[in-house]
């Protein structure tokens, strides 16, 4: 049985559909103090959620951070509001990610230099931060796995791959691929 075919078999199936699971948010400032608590003024902004603080896990003199600093800010949205910031984001990105951006597991990220990008209007007190956006893509049945009473190993069939997720962008989002496919 060749892929085409069983990819036609496997179209009606509500279980294979492709959504989006999470969007996690992360603004990396580099060191602690004003900038840190600007930038999570920032993602509460977009998100309208309560950003976490990162720590830094080692000491770098060279980048001047030292180890259990707090270094960034971080947020995960889920739902409809994930789906709107995601299509927020690509429109910056104008739609186009490279294949790069797209992980084995079936999830991608970009990043944007400016959030003001996003439709928010500018404040010089704020000052201007770039973020990284990273989406995890999922099927409906996943929770089988993550349950804490019997958990099962999910399939391979079922598990969200680069192909399905390069494809699910492209649906979606009517988004350009570019770069090596392999």
């Amino acid at each position: 049985m060749s892929k085409v075919s069983n990819k036609a078999k496997h179209a009606g199936n509500v279980m294979r559909n492709v959504k989006v699971d999470k969007l996690v948010l992360n603004i990396s400032c580099g060191g602690s103090g004003d900038k840190l608590t600007k930038a999570a003024r920032v993602l509460q902004q977009i998100s309208g959620q309560e950003p976490l603080l990162s720590k830094a896990r080692y000491t770098l003199r060279s980048f001047g951070i030292r180890r259990n600093e707090q270094i960034a800010a971080h947020v995960t949205v889920r739902g409809a509001k994930a789906v709107e910031i995601i299509e927020r984001g690509l429109k910056v990105k104008e739609f186009e990610l490279k294949y790069q951006n797209f992980s084995k597991d079936g999830n991608f990220g970009f990043g944007i230099d400016e959030h003001i990008d996003l439709g928010i209007k500018y404040d010089p007190s704020t000052g201007i931060y770039g973020m990284d956006f990273y989406v995890c893509l999922t099927r409906p049945g996943r929770r089988v796995q993550r349950r804490k009473y019997k958990a099962r190993r999910l399939g391979v069939q079922h598990k969200v791959h680069k192909d399905d997720a390069i494809a699910w962008f492209e649906q979606t989002f009517d988004g350009i691929v570019s770069g090596k496919r392999r």
